[in-house]
């Protein structure tokens, strides 16, 4: 399996509505990728760590699933993607570092 994850480091101006949008609307449209399994969006929950760690600034990963790096480059040069990307200039302002990242997936227990 391979995870296309989409992280939105940083914080909307309004987050409920970035959210909301993207539940919805922009949600729509990642479903008509071509061969896209499944999508979860992990939003920030609160935690403490004994440890001195450097924690995350995500406000939002977005998580596509498909069967294999051949279906994912197959979804990512579709019209669908075109139609993502149009998309998300409309979304509420967000101060942003946005970043892509494809990974195989590996289950140890």
């Amino acid at each position: 399996m391979i995870s296309y994850f989409v992280r939105y480091d940083g914080s909307a101006a309004d987050p409920e509505e970035f959210l909301g949008r993207y539940r919805t609307q922009h949600a729509d449209i990642l479903h008509e990728f071509e061969g896209i399994q499944g999508l979860v969006l992990h939003t920030p929950a609160r935690w403490q760590d004994p440890f001195d760690i450097t924690a995350g600034r995500s406000s939002l990963v977005a998580q596509m699933t498909f069967d294999s790096e051949t279906a994912l480059t197959a979804a990512l040069q579709s019209p669908a993607r075109v139609k993502a990307r149009d998309d998300f200039q409309k979304f509420p302002d967000f101060k942003r570092v946005v970043t892509h990242q494809a990974m195989k997936s590996e289950n140890l227990f």
